[in-house]
């Protein structure tokens, strides 16, 4: 494994057309300044997750800075990702926390963790070419849209809390990313932000009371984990959401860089159970890959390792200072809202690219399936209860894909109507991207 990146070009320009890769870097000032951002993307989400749940959000910030940095060892510092909260454990932790308090809920969190990195030690063993065969191109671009798109209500909701001051932050993220050029172009996403804060501030939408109560410094709150066995099955389809989420993220990263990176899907798998894990041992909340640092790289075109070694290391300062968080959760939800407008659509978009560049046959009745109706299982949030388990969109439009697909596709070549070309090549979903 390699810590060191070599500088792209001259460090202070990408040339149309190219992108700066995992193991390159611009000027570390520039380098900075895109993990800030980076930072800036995650914190609304990451911080929305422990405010609903109610807990502690320095807490889930400094296992989140912490899980990253797991994160980028353990792939060895190839695949750029930041983890953040995710909200697949949303109903999970309030049904145990209703029931056994905080400590039972992060005992789930952390029995996630190890069921995750079991998968992943399974993928990295036995090898990605199964997965290749269980999720081609079709179904992977379905789970990569279903992330950014499930997500949409949730930024329609917060939209319509302030839509002129979210209106305004999305408007000034548009100008700034095609007003200027070099840094500050590509810095539009954190100076929109700024943009639709000082203008919600003149607004009167910022409460700083909590701000003013809160120390300068001080050492987040953890919790130790407690299991109890009759809450430990609403955590279980948690892990089929990660899963997705992860080889979403990897294949949303090989998509937009060009490279192949099936063979780090395992360590990926195995490098969130752990940073999920570490969380449940103190009380964090559980982490996934992070679609809206996505859509920062898909902005910047800057994939560098090393702008998420900068996120985690300021996310980490900043988890030291209950003064600092108390002013990220004054960030109003207009603002958030207006961000994440753009955000979970490049997600969406990232998606459809897949199918783009894999030239995947639409007319094909099977691949028409299997994008069509996961597509709208995700995007309204279908949600199916069985008993005491809760599975929402991602989870049911990951699963609709598998099985729309195999099973048309096993039905099709029974019965001789399949559209299938007469020799496939059986290419990996990224392969058509290196050609």
């Amino acid at each position: 494994m390699s810590i060191g990146w070599t500088l792209h070009g001259d460090g202070t320009r990408i040339a149309p057309g190219e992108v700066v890769s995992p193991g390159e870097r611009l000027s570390w000032p520039r380098t900075v300044g895109i993990g800030l951002q980076h930072v800036v993307a995650m914190f609304g989400a990451t911080f929305l997750v422990p405010v609903i749940t109610q807990f502690p959000p320095s807490t889930t910030l400094f296992f989140s800075a912490i899980g990253t940095v797991a994160f980028l060892l353990i792939t060895r510092n190839r695949l750029p990702s930041y983890l953040g909260s995710s909200f697949a454990f949303l109903a999970p932790i309030l049904a145990a926390t209703a029931s056994g308090g905080p400590s039972v809920a992060v005992g789930g969190i952390l029995v996630v963790g190890v069921l995750l990195a079991a998968v992943g030690a399974l993928v990295h063993f036995a090898g990605a070419r199964w997965i290749d065969v269980l999720m081609p191109p079709v179904v992977t671009g379905v789970i990569v849209a279903l992330i950014g798109l499930n997500l949409a209500p949730v930024a329609y909701e917060n939209f319509g809390t302030s839509p002129v001051t979210a209106l305004v932050t999305l408007v000034a993220i548009i100008l700034i990313s095609v007003f200027f050029r070099g840094m500050l172009g590509r810095l539009a996403i954190l100076l929109g932000v700024v943009v639709g804060y000082l203008f919600a501030v003149l607004r009167g939408e910022v409460d700083f009371t909590d701000v003013g109560r809160a120390a300068w410094f001080g050492l987040p709150e953890f919790t130790a984990p407690s299991f109890d066995p009759a809450v430990l099955g609403l955590f279980v389809p948690v892990v089929l959401v990660l899963v997705a989420e992860n080889v979403g993220h990897v294949k949303s990263v090989a998509a937009m860089t060009g490279q192949d990176l099936d063979g780090a899907m395992g360590r990926a798998l195995f490098a969130d159970g752990v940073a999920t894990t570490l969380a449940g041992v103190g009380g964090g909340s559980g982490t996934t890959t992070y679609a809206e640092n996505i859509g920062v790289m898909a902005a910047t075109r800057v994939y560098s390792t090393a702008a998420y070694w900068v996120a985690a290391a300021g996310a980490l300062v900043l988890s030291m200072s209950p003064k600092f968080g108390a002013l990220i959760n004054t960030i109003p939800a207009g603002v958030l809202g207006g961000v994440t407008t753009l955000l979970y659509g490049m997600i969406g978009i990232l998606g459809a690219r897949i199918w783009v560049q894999n030239k995947v046959d639409f007319s094909d009745p099977v691949n028409l399936t299997t994008a069509a109706v996961p597509l709208v299982i995700g995007i309204a949030n279908y949600t199916w209860v069985a008993g005491d388990l809760v599975f929402g969109g991602i989870a049911l439009g990951t699963a609709a894909a598998l099985l729309i697909f195999h099973g048309m596709r096993a039905t099709s070549r029974w019965r001789g109507t399949s559209q299938e070309p007469a020799s496939p090549a059986s290419v990996p979903a990224v392969s058509a991207i290196d050609k």
